[in-house]
């Protein structure tokens, strides 16, 4: 081992003690099969950690083993989990005890890994006196003390502006076109845009997939309502995939499914990275056209999901990005670059 030159009065100029980097990884209540997930593929246990919420709705975290000095992730999208009890506010409040809990324990740096990016669709005013609720959890997380944080599809491009500290955006297009080709569909493919607002993600697609493009005319008159108009685009006797980022109640998904096999479409499929699917999202999906509806598990799904439904692991794309994150290595790296597809 090397140690730095002397200086003229015969002190060095730094102190070279052998030390190592520690990765420690833990889970909120969130998702914890995708943090077991994670902890497989980095061949690193999930810590132990008590959480839990008092009678009073309070919500009280401690890590169970020295944090000192280590680089500790934490895997909590800010979502809800019925199996544990957490509604997506709670998700929120855990993660930013578990950021100040780390802090005030002595970590070297605190990454929050959070998927799924709660209140993310609320990123700029539609109507007046809204709140810009995005920019705000953004500050939460800054003042709770997260060193960075690492995110999957953001709704929006600008979310990332809302942050004075580094955010890793992960994209799981290459995941889903990877999936879709293994399938062998038709040659005859067309991806269709939801709407306006994505058809630089779908254009990506579509060229991953080497398939033509279509879009939705899709207006939206009051929140989580939207009318599907007519498809721009030629879908006839094609296989066409819908890509979104996310699902909410699916209801949306059911008339852009049923707009598109009404143009012509000899079969319907369907992508998103995450599955939100609240309120009637499992009867809105049973009843749709869709052959399959993909989706990652960014989100835990409650029980019940419809047998078209499938759900494929984004462990690995998060498991090698945390692994970069640890050894300083380049993120971007891991999608070539495209991984800003706003």
């Amino acid at each position: 081992m090397t140690s730095a030159p002397p200086s003229h009065d015969g002190t060095s100029s730094s102190l070279n003690l052998g030390y190592e980097k520690r990765l420690m990884l833990f889970s909120g209540r969130a998702n914890p099969d995708l943090a077991d997930a994670i902890g497989r593929r980095l061949e690193v246990e999930p810590g132990p950690v008590t959480l839990k919420t008092f009678s009073n709705g309070e919500v009280y975290c401690r890590f169970d083993e020295s944090i000192r000095g280590a680089d500790v992730f934490l895997v909590q999208p800010t979502c809800g989990n019925p199996v544990t009890g957490v509604s997506a506010n709670d998700a929120l409040m855990e993660l930013l005890v578990m950021i100040d809990a780390a802090i005030g324990a002595s970590a070297h740096r605190v990454i929050a890994v959070t998927p799924w990016y709660g209140y993310s669709r609320q990123d700029k005013k539609s109507a007046p006196r809204e709140p810009i609720t995005a920019r705000l959890v953004a500050r939460m997380l800054e003042s709770a003390g997260a060193d960075r944080v690492l995110t999957m599809d953001l709704h929006a491009g600008q979310v990332q502006g809302f942050f004075q500290i580094p955010v890793d955006h992960m994209t799981a297009m290459f995941m889903l076109t990877q999936y879709f080709l293994d399938l062998q569909l038709d040659d005859d493919l067309v991806v269709v845009a939801p709407d306006a607002g994505r058809v630089k993600l779908n254009k990506k697609f579509a060229d991953k997939m080497g398939a033509d493009l279509a879009i939705l005319d899709k207006e939206r008159p009051r929140q989580q309502v939207a009318e599907i108009g007519h498809v721009i685009g030629d879908v006839r006797d094609k296989v066409a995939i819908i890509v979104d980022d996310m699902i909410d109640t699916a209801g949306t998904l059911r008339a852009a499914g049923a707009a598109v096999k009404a143009a012509g479409a000899k079969s319907v499929y369907a992508a998103a990275t995450h599955a939100v699917f609240t309120g009637k999202a499992y009867e809105n999906l049973a009843a749709s056209p869709f052959e399959q509806i993909v989706v990652t598990d960014t989100i835990p799904l409650r029980p019940g999901a419809p047998d078209n439904v499938h759900v494929i692991s984004c462990a690995n794309l998060l498991s090698d990005s945390i692994r970069r994150i640890f050894t300083d290595d380049s993120v971007s790296e891991v999608f070539q670059g495209e991984n800003q597809l706003f």
